[in-house]
């Protein structure tokens, strides 16, 4: 197991890091593809795939929090296939800011 530092940069390579921009963004800054990922849209795909671990929050709770999944309906149907792991915002969190 590679261990390395924790890079933080506020600081954008290029285009905005959206879509397949994310993971040659994460690369470029680190080296390397990220171990864990975590997302809540279609945007964050290729990230969420380029992940040895990803997460995406589904927000479904309309009554705690902003709820949307326009703009998530593809990264929702790829979850499961993927094996990526859904959150769901209404049934998994007991507390929503």
């Amino acid at each position: 197991m590679r261990v390395g530092p924790v890079v933080r940069s506020r600081e954008l390579l290029g285009d905005l890091d959206l879509g397949v921009g994310k993971p040659e963004h994460i690369f470029a800054h680190t080296g390397r593809l990220p171990v864990l990922a975590g997302g809540n849209a279609d945007v964050d795909i290729e990230m969420l795939a380029s992940a040895r671990f990803a997460l995406l929050v589904n927000h479904d709770d309309e009554q705690r929090e902003f709820a949307y999944t326009t703009g998530a309906q593809t990264s929702l149907a790829k979850a499961a296939g993927l094996g990526w792991t859904v959150v769901s915002m209404k049934n998994d969190w007991t507390t929503v800011f």
